[in-house]
């Protein structure tokens, strides 16, 4: 078994330049559907990434392409993502391996068919095509599926990509719309003159720009806090795995209360233990605590807490630091964690419990993600409070990969002063403070029922 993610390789632009319209930190998949979205609208745009492309959590992710289950804050932006993604191929001009193959979530207990019930009243008022499964249908679409099943919920319009292939081509296209791409280039700090944004200060030097997003996933909280933004962002770790000889289930992804399966265009299949992430104790969740609570409440079966090494290197980080000298941006560049051999067991036992023909399988390779996540699972994509002219698209809780066509077209809207595609309230910051404000730029759409 070998424990890495397979990735695409993406080589950076060599010069740094002097300026841009846009600085965007980050090549996560968010940060590269932004830069694509704001050089095909014209604008100079510089995307820095402190490794390299896609070598976290972008290509570390389950690749479901989903609507079904989704946050309802989420819905509009989600099925808005998925109208993007079927096209995304033909507008990179290279794969991105998305195919609307449908997803099922089976129920083998009335917890779960109780909660798919209640999400498949939810998704009709947003007109997420969904449908109800009898014992009989779900053992129809799943043969081989053991007989404890009690219903599933099918979603024919949703699908699933490659993310392993899927940020690095999509970065290539930005580039080819203008975008300078750089590499191995961390952002110490935003540069902050008379009280708005002129640029960043990089490892390889400054540029200038009136505007500065912030896409760096689990790193936006450390670069905003340097300027003394508090942004309430924790971390969890997952564990996913990929697997071969896996015969007789579905062709399309599949989970159930405890494991996920879903095919892979390189033969194998992605593997996953379902609702299961290791949440690290670290000084920000102590710091955070009050605002979590609800959320702690509400999925505490989620979360495996761990306490380690971890808490006590990140208590030695600094909280803030000069730009003339090194990070902890480049000091790692990539957070790299070590799966967990007993999440990897038990996704595989979970995996034989449901499809008993896949007691022959074996794991080729596996690794670990950490993923942002916002007190309430949302992301949030807006104006950073306090600081003139820098932006934030983060905390996106697992869910980035499948939103990021969205997301980035939102941002675009938003930075442009252009009509947003969905209304932009579900993601503003001050939400997770309970204030409210009113949309800056041009009147918000109502919420529509339908893509």
């Amino acid at each position: 078994m070998t424990i890495s993610v397979p990735i695409a390789a993406f080589e950076g632009d060599a010069g740094l330049p002097n300026a841009a319209d846009v600085v965007i930190v980050g090549g996560g998949i968010v940060g590269v559907l932004t830069a694509l979205e704001l050089a095909e609208a014209g604008l100079a745009v510089t995307l820095c990434e402190k490794g390299v492309i896609a070598g976290e959590q972008s290509s570390r992710n389950w690749g479901w392409v989903r609507q079904m289950g989704r946050e309802e804050a989420e819905l509009p932006l989600a099925s808005f993502a998925l109208r993007l993604w079927r096209g995304m191929d033909a507008r990179i001009g290279a794969q991105t391996g998305f195919r609307q193959t449908g997803i099922t979530y089976a129920a083998f207990t009335a917890r779960d068919a109780a909660n798919w019930q209640r999400w498949h009243e939810i998704g009709k008022k947003y007109g997420i095509n969904t449908t109800l499964l009898s014992r009989e249908r779900a053992c129809e679409i799943a043969p081989g599926i053991r007989g404890g099943v009690r219903m599933a919920l099918w979603s024919p319009d949703d699908g699933c990509a490659e993310p392993w292939i899927a940020a690095p081509a999509m970065a290539e296209a930005a580039r080819k719309a203008g975008t300078t791409v750089l590499t191995n280039c961390a952002v110490r700090a935003i540069d902050i003159e008379g009280g708005r944004v002129a640029g960043v200060i990089t490892e390889r030097g400054r540029i200038r720009a009136q505007r500065v997003v912030v896409a760096g996933g689990v790193w936006s909280r450390a670069l905003l806090r340097n300027h003394g933004v508090d942004f309430p962002q924790l971390r969890v770790t997952g564990t996913v795995a990929r697997v071969v000889g896996a015969r007789g289930i579905p062709d399309h992804p599949f989970g159930t209360e405890n494991v996920s399966l879903r095919p892979r265009m390189d033969g194998g299949h992605t593997l996953t233990l379902r609702n299961a992430n290791i949440a690290e104790i670290l000084p920000d969740n102590f710091r955070l605590f009050t605002q979590y609570v609800p959320r702690l409440r509400d999925s505490w079966r989620e979360f495996h807490l761990r306490i380690g090494p971890s808490f006590f290197r990140e208590l030695a980080n600094p909280t803030s630091w000069s730009a003339d000298e090194p990070t902890l941006f480049e000091a790692v560049r990539t957070l790299d964690p070590v799966p967990s051999n007993l999440f990897l067991k038990r996704a595989l036992r979970n995996a034989r419990n449901t499809f008993p023909s896949l007691e022959g399988v074996a794991v080729s390779h596996a690794w670990a993600g950490v993923m942002d996540v916002t007190p309430d699972s949302v992301p949030v994509i807006d104006a950073v409070p306090g600081l003139d002219g820098a932006w934030v698209a983060s905390g996106c809780s697992g869910h980035g990969f499948g939103l990021s066509p969205g997301i980035g077209r939102l941002l675009a809207d938003m930075l442009l002063s252009r009509r947003p595609v969905v209304d932009p309230s579900p993601f503003r910051w001050d939400r997770l403070t309970k204030k409210h404000m009113a949309y800056a730029g041009h009147d918000a759409p109502k919420r529509q029922t339908s893509p």
